[in-house]
């Protein structure tokens, strides 16, 4: 049995609503958005490299 997906009215849905998100956005908001998202990401890495080796300590 084949299934089909349209995903058209998804793709449209999403689409329209980061687009109208950006356009309310002020510069300032990506700024602070971008230093966000690389502050979360490098604390998600530390966080993950200290439970790895907190685990093999752990485990030994």
């Amino acid at each position: 049995m084949v299934h089909h997906h349209d995903h058209s009215t998804a793709i449209g849905t999403t689409t329209g609503t980061a687009l109208s998100v950006f356009a309310t956005l002020d510069s300032q908001d990506y700024i602070k958005t971008i230093v966000l998202a690389c502050v979360g990401a490098v604390v998600s890495f530390t966080v993950t490299l200290l439970l790895k080796w907190v685990w093999n300590k752990l485990r030994k």
